[in-house]
């Protein structure tokens, strides 16, 4: 274990609107502003999205299980923001995806379509001298502090 401490600075409300691609406009939110390190939560809907539901087994590097998510789903979710080695913010996102009582809990990495709103809180943490480099033993970008 490892952390570091920093205060609460900025606080954007985001909101997503029906077809718009939720993580490269995330993306934008965080390059326009230059948001360095931050947690966000969101709610909402997602019509599509393209996720991971775990690794196939417990070992390091985990090898992915994909799944393509399809349809109306409710979404609620938390993810964080930092930025690694090649100076590109990284988006890590947890979320539960329902409909009709069906859900999955997942990260959600690409291929994000909004249904009709997506609202989200961007928390900035100011003072914290954090990055998301490359960790080749664990096969993914982990929060790293500096």
């Amino acid at each position: 274990m490892d952390y570091r401490s920093g205060t609460c600075g900025r606080v954007f409300s985001v909101r997503f609107d029906e077809g718009d691609d939720f993580l490269d406009g995330l993306t934008e939110v965080i390059r326009r502003e230059e948001i360095r390190s931050a947690w966000f939560w969101v709610i909402g809907g997602l019509r599509q999205a393209g996720v991971v539901t775990g690794p196939k087994e417990p070992v390091m590097p985990p090898d992915p299980v994909w799944q393509e998510v399809e349809g109306a789903r409710e979404t609620l979710g938390s993810g964080s923001i930092f930025w690694n080695e090649n100076n590109e913010p990284k988006i890590h996102l947890h979320a539960a995806l329902g409909h009709h009582g069906d859900t999955i809990t997942a990260c959600v990495r690409k291929g994000t379509k909004t249904y009709l709103v997506l609202e989200v809180c961007i928390m900035e943490i100011n003072g914290l001298n954090a990055s998301r480099p490359w960790y080749p033993a664990g096969g993914f970008n982990r929060l790293t502090f500096d």
